[in-house]
């Protein structure tokens, strides 16, 4: 499930930079960015193992692509992305008793998950920024990586949910 994660991880940040290189507000900062979708919905599938592939693609993908001359940025910044939706999907499995099968995953539920994820993992990265000094356009920075991650998780959970709403009739029809 790692190895699933990883590739999944690594084809929504090219999807993503063929789609929408446009709307970056900084490296590594988009107004929609799709591998935040990848980020909670390999951590809500997989658990642990979507968390660990996410931080062994979030390190190749920062220390090789975005932040080749700032290893700490691109070594913190994997743990961080990696651990806001881990941290998301353990409190929500001790706060509503989410099951690891998901089967208690109502759609009010799930919005709430993307809604704390994509407040969680902005506010991880903001608070390290700051801490490194680095408080030049926080709220600015803060607001783009919100309105990135929601629209992005939104678009990868509601785009599977559209597959998964598919697959029965489509498996259905080719057994007739």
């Amino acid at each position: 499930m790692a190895f699933v994660t990883i590739v999944f991880f690594v084809l929504a940040m090219a999807l993503n930079e063929w789609l929408f290189q446009h709307l970056e507000f900084v490296p590594g900062i988009n107004w929609i960015y799709l591998p935040a979708g990848v980020r909670l919905l390999c951590t809500l599938l997989f658990g642990a193992a979507g968390a660990a592939g996410l931080l062994i693609a979030s390190l190749l993908v920062n220390v090789f692509y975005l932040f080749p001359d700032d290893p700490a940025r691109a070594v913190i910044g994997a743990i961080l992305a990696s651990a806001a939706p881990y941290l998301v999907y353990r409190l929500a499995r001790h706060a509503f008793g989410l099951r690891a099968s998901l089967t208690n995953l109502t759609p009010a539920r799930l919005l709430a998950f993307v809604l704390a994820y994509a407040v969680t993992n902005p506010l991880l990265h903001h608070i390290w920024f700051a801490l490194r000094g680095n408080r030049a356009a926080l709220a600015h920075g803060f607001l783009a990586m919100f309105v990135g991650d929601l629209s992005g998780t939104l678009i990868v959970i509601y785009a599977m949910k559209a597959l998964l709403r598919l697959w029965p009739a489509r498996a259905a029809g080719t057994r007739a």
